[in-house]
């Protein structure tokens, strides 16, 4: 199985950028598609983006179309989620997710695992 970790959460600004990394250990990370979810404070986990096995299709929320970008490196076992014109809403522990799959998938059951999360803040 695959064990994975998220970084470069923190407090930006409105308008400001942030880039979470999600790295893998214990299998290699081009054998999963994988997501981003996050759950804003008193709300339930909602889906963020997606990419497939092969980094060939990605998918977003509508909410986070034009300004994120889910990317990944699998030389490095690592995912990525460029944030970009964040806004205070966009405030949430953001989580990475792995399925055994080809393709990405907006559902949270279809993952097999999941991070710790880490916590985004954004200040309006």
């Amino acid at each position: 199985q695959v064990q994975l970790v998220e970084s470069g959460g923190g407090l930006v600004q409105g308008g400001g950028s942030l880039r979470l990394s999600c790295a893998a250990s214990g299998r290699t990370l081009s054998n999963y598609a994988v997501g981003w979810f996050r759950q804003p404070p008193g709300k339930e986990r909602e889906f963020v983006a997606a990419i497939s096995r092969s980094g060939g299709s990605t998918y977003y929320a509508d909410s986070v179309k034009g300004r994120f970008t889910i990317s990944r490196d699998n030389a490095k076992n690592t995912m990525y989620l460029q944030m970009n014109s964040l806004k205070p809403e966009d405030t949430a522990v953001y989580y990475c997710a792995a399925r055994e799959g080809i393709s990405g998938s907006t559902s949270q059951i279809a993952y097999d695992y999941w991070g710790q999360g880490t916590q985004v803040s954004v200040s309006s």
